[in-house]
């Protein structure tokens, strides 16, 4: 892992989702204003100030890497080998109606593959993180201890991302899997409304996540994506094809019978004549 005034990329995606997390806890219950985006979605004041607080830390360290923040959008080459993924809040409407379920995301992307990534929840104190081979989990601050991620499909429970767009409906809704016969016998399900919960598979307190979407250099699902993959999961497509090709998507899963099992309730949604198409390799347009 490349190393740069002598902190490596980890530790800096680690202290800079840490500086995110303060920002966010800080201005907690205060009612931050809101700005209105396109589609109803919104941001906040304490999105803006996290990625500012985030941004200031990975560009004084990494000031030739490029950058995709949220809010700020891109800034450096579009071809950069290197590129920092921010999310400073994750879970915003969670946040602005007081509720303490989200994350603050930043990954590095180096080349096709992630180097770094962290995941902090700013009221637990936690941060899930990894260097692109091992995923950890951060406790008690910056000085704090560390321990190996291990993914577990012993809770049963799957979260479900219900959020729009769903490029792939009708054949694919992400909600059908509720209604999917045999998921209620295997599964109970979660909706948390923020990619924390992919954390959580990678950390075993959750046994799968599912979500539509196009998913490349998503500042949502980047750093998630990396603490699975780095943790042993299974990560795929929502037909079980690679990230990023075909239809999109994502199933992350703590184990193939997990994954498994929820490949073979979505094919059951797609119609018989098309399914034959729905695993291929095809890169997407995201």
């Amino acid at each position: 892992m490349p190393s740069m005034n002598m902190e490596s990329d980890a530790q800096l995606a680690v202290r800079a989702a840490q500086a995110g997390a303060a920002v966010v806890r800080g201005m907690y219950g205060t009612s931050p204003e809101r700005f209105e985006k396109s589609g109803g979605d919104f941001a906040t004041a304490a999105d803006l100030a996290a990625e500012r607080a985030i941004l200031d830390v990975l560009r004084t360290a990494r000031p030739d890497d490029a950058v995709t923040g949220e809010e700020s959008g891109r800034t450096g080459a579009d071809g950069a080998e290197r590129r920092w993924l921010v999310d400073p809040l994750c879970g915003t409407l969670n946040y602005a109606v007081n509720t303490m379920v989200v994350a603050v995301n930043v990954a590095l992307r180096v080349g096709s593959s992630f180097a770094a990534a962290a995941a902090a929840d700013p009221f637990s104190g936690e941060v899930f993180w990894t260097d692109g081979e091992r995923a950890r989990v951060r406790t008690g601050g910056a000085g704090g201890a560390d321990e190996e991620l291990a993914p577990s499909s012993g809770s049963r429970l799957v979260d479900v991302n219900l959020d729009p767009p769903f490029p792939n409906a009708p054949d694919f809704r992400a909600v059908g899997l509720l209604a999917a016969p045999g998921f209620a016998e295997h599964f109970r399900p979660r909706v948390v409304s923020s990619t924390l919960a992919v954390a959580w598979v990678a950390a075993g307190r959750r046994a799968a996540y599912v979500t539509d979407g196009r998913l490349r250099d998503s500042v949502h699902f980047a750093a998630g994506i990396a603490l699975c993959e780095a943790a042993g999961c299974v990560v795929t497509g929502i037909h079980g094809q690679p990230l990023h090709t075909g239809a999109g998507g994502l199933v992350v899963a703590a184990d193939e019978e997990t994954h498994a099992l929820l490949l073979e309730m979505i094919r059951n949604q797609v119609p018989a004549g098309r399914q034959a198409g729905s695993d291929s390799g095809s890169a997407d347009s995201g």
